[in-house]
């Protein structure tokens, strides 16, 4: 191989945002004999298909339990949620409560939430287990996964976030006895 082509496979790994980690995989064994392949048309690639189930018990953190089903948030997506292109638009929603600099308590929120279709934590922990998955526009946001609602070891009642921080996401939870401003909004899945 030239210094060109190795400085032209060097951009176009940057390019399309490769860690050295990822470079790394992909020289050891006989991965590129199968990117070869698949340039020359004898394999083809296939997108899996990302479906979530929010029927299944998401994960609680320690001392903590699931509020159980009260009828606060009627159209919380359930059952099989597909995670595509299609999902994620118009998928962070606000309410007018927390627009124009205003805030909103999180249990006057909760209420205003229950005609939308919430996404629920499952989708979160989906997303932190593969977060090339989570749309580059979030990051700056605190995105909110209002379909599961938790009980802390005092009673308290919590939602969980993501959150970009320093260089990767990650989740945390906050009090409905808090305040909602406009970088908070809520994730919401389509219907």
């Amino acid at each position: 191989m030239s210094t060109r082509q190795a400085a032209e496979l060097d951009h176009a790994f940057e390019r399309n945002g490769w860690t050295p980690a990822e470079v790394k995989k992909l020289s050891q064994g006989d991965m590129l004999a199968t990117v070869r392949r698949v340039l020359l048309g004898d394999v083809e690639i296939i997108t899996p298909e990302h479906i979530i189930d929010c029927d299944a018990k998401p994960h609680v953190p320690d001392g903590w339990s699931i509020l159980s089903d009260d009828g606060q948030l009627p159209n919380r997506v359930r059952g099989a949620f597909k995670w595509d292109k299609e999902s994620q638009k118009n998928a962070l929603h606000r309410d007018k409560g927390q627009k124009n600099g205003k805030r909103i308590k999180g249990y006057k929120l909760r209420k205003g939430l229950a005609n939308k279709p919430v996404l629920n934590a499952n989708v979160l922990d989906y997303l932190i287990a593969k977060p090339h998955l989570i749309p580059e526009e979030w990051k700056g946001k605190a995105v909110f996964f209002w379909g599961t609602i938790y009980r802390n070891r005092d009673g308290r009642l919590y939602v969980r976030y993501l959150l970009w921080v320093g260089d990767r996401w990650h989740w945390y939870a906050n009090w409905l006895g808090y305040d909602w401003r406009d970088d908070c909004p809520a994730a919401v899945g389509a219907r």
